[in-house]
């Protein structure tokens, strides 16, 4: 239990991390624990795509490559809604 509660919290801090990384100004505590748990799926995908060996782990919760998913995804839906940061568009 107490493993899997440490995994949300630094899914939660992976995920707020990569998010001010690339450019979101704000994100909530669910839509970061999202954004760490997709950084973290995306992000080690992408390690073993590239053949590049996990940095560093925390209860098996790919702690860097989380980060850096995390922060590609938000790159990615940035593009994708054409924001540059976290806030709206006047129209």
């Amino acid at each position: 239990m107490f493993g899997f509660l440490l995994s949300v919290v630094i899914a939660a801090l992976a995920g707020a991390t990569g998010a001010r990384l690339a450019g979101r100004q704000s994100t909530g505590c669910w839509a970061s624990m999202a954004l760490g748990w997709i950084g973290s799926l995306l992000g080690s995908w992408l390690a073993n795509l590239l053949g590049w060996p996990t940095f560093w782990e925390i209860e098996g919760f790919p702690v860097i490559w989380a980060v850096i998913g995390a922060a590609l995804f938000v790159a990615v839906l940035n593009l994708i809604s054409g924001r540059r940061d976290g806030r709206r568009r006047p129209n």
